[in-house]
């Protein structure tokens, strides 16, 4: 049995996120001990009626009641949730008792879930008291969940999933508990209230968070006109993308055309243009936004003091992750290509790849280059790195976001406290993970969700 638990974690384990995991566990109790149905026999005499679809002739007559008081309340007080009460088809020969929901349990539900929310809010401010001392690794936090790492600012959870369960009705729900899409989404909510006050500086991963993964940012993009609103706010604005296009400024444009004409149309002033910039191939190429809303390559002994790798490492380094990547074409028998850039390497499908064969050559290279620098994580050792899953491709880089993210802190004199990465990927197999040592984060899966968090994020500036 252990040896199957083992098993099945390593297997799963890049899958999952431990802090929301453990979150989910605590939301679980409450849910399988109290958000249980209770069933009560319907009186047969007829107080009422429940209008019921007659799909012979389509209009409605009227059954033999089965719907209780409790259940009229309900459907006026919860508009949007349809109730178990309702039905188009079900007559009381086919439903003798009713599910009924009380309004009493849902609120009862609800205290529960926020105590649990307020419970692990106390936990990461006694962890942030720790981290302060130096202490960290004696927190309840990290007893707990021991792989947790550093927190930049409190977390209010408790206001944020009251603000969550108000648009979702989650403490509603009997059948289906708390996700960990609701709760990474609260997460991301409590972020945003806690960094709105501080927040000086907000970078962008590119596919799949501004923008589908492959294409363009278009101009017709709602986040087009909240990324101008963000500068106008006087805050500076970075995408921090893995795209490795080396210094070829015209491919950057390129991906980006659409906000670069949004700037343009919106007449921002030559010191807003400035608090824009694109950090390529992770921590390898920056640009910087001119009043002629083109990007400018910024040479690196300008703004970074960090170590810089011998051609000769970067080579060996790259050589070691290239015959890795053939390796898993020839063993999982891969319709795909491996393509070597100055910076990277990566794996390039003819024909689509599922996750599991992605997810296998990102770690299984992860693990071949991490024995090769001779360290447990890719951040450590002679050369960082980052070897991900980019959802249609997989790709090791050189240097890491975090790097990237560094640079520019340390360039625009900024702290993690003042800062947010908003991105995708923050599985083990993403390359987003990495900004969590420097900076606050939002983990977001698609363009829309980068919206909300943005509108969320103006009104509290506002």
């Amino acid at each position: 049995m252990t040896s199957i638990y083992r098993i099945n974690y390593h297997l799963r384990a890049h899958k999952r996120d431990p802090l929301i995991e453990f979150i989910k566990g605590m939301l679980l109790t409450p849910f399988v001990l109290h958000a249980t149905p209770s069933t009560a026999m319907v009186d047969q005499a007829p107080s009422s009626t429940l209008p019921v679809r007659d799909n012979s002739s389509g209009s409605a007559s009227h059954a033999t009641p089965y719907m209780t008081d409790t259940c009229t309340s309900l459907a006026e007080t919860q508009p949007t949730e349809k109730s178990d009460c309702d039905s188009s088809s079900a007559s009381h020969d086919t439903l003798p008792f009713v599910l009924r929901r009380n309004s009493d349990a849902i609120r009862a539900n609800e205290q529960r879930y926020a105590e649990i929310m307020g419970d692990v809010e106390a936990l990461i401010a006694e962890h942030i008291t720790m981290q302060e001392k130096g202490l960290e690794k004696y927190s309840r936090l990290r007893r707990l969940v021991p792989t947790i790492g550093t927190f930049f600012t409190p977390l209010p959870l408790r206001d944020a999933f009251l603000y969550s369960n108000a648009k979702y009705a989650i403490a509603s729900r009997k059948y289906i508990p708390p996700s960990f899409n609701e709760i990474r989404r609260t997460l991301n909510t409590a972020q945003v209230w806690a960094s709105a006050p501080h927040l000086k500086f907000i970078t962008f991963d590119g596919d799949m968070t501004l923008y589908p993964d492959g294409q363009t940012f278009e101009e017709h993009s709602h986040l087009v006109g909240l990324i101008i609103r963000l500068l106008q706010a006087d805050l500076t604005v970075a995408i921090v993308t893995a795209a490795g296009y080396t210094t070829e400024t015209a491919r950057y444009e390129a991906r980006i055309s659409g906000l670069l004409k949004g700037f343009a149309d919106a007449n921002l002033s030559p010191e807003q243009l400035s608090r824009f910039y694109v950090m390529g191939g992770e921590c390898n190429y920056l640009f910087q936004c001119g009043v002629d809303c083109g990007l400018h390559y910024i040479p690196e002994n300008e703004y970074s003091s960090h170590q810089v790798w011998s051609d000769h490492d970067l080579q060996s380094f790259l050589d070691v992750a290239e015959l890795n990547l053939w390796q898993c074409v020839k063993d999982m028998k891969l319709d795909a290509k491996v393509l070597r850039k100055p910076k990277a390497v990566g794996l390039v499908p003819y024909s689509p790849l599922n996750r599991e064969q992605l997810d296998e050559c990102a770690l299984s290279t992860q693990q071949c280059l991490l024995q090769y620098n001779r360290v447990s994580t890719p951040d450590q050792g002679r050369i960082p790195f980052c070897a991900f899953n980019g959802g249609n491709d997989v790709w090791v880089d050189i240097g890491n976001k975090l790097i990237g993210v560094q640079m520019l802190q340390e360039h625009l004199h900024f702290s993690p406290k003042e800062t947010v990465h908003v991105g995708d990927q923050f599985l083990s197999t993403g390359n987003d993970i990495a900004t969590r040592t420097a900076c606050c984060t939002c983990w977001i899966i698609n363009p829309e969700e980068t919206q909300g968090i943005l509108e969320e994020l103006l009104q509290r500036l506002s």
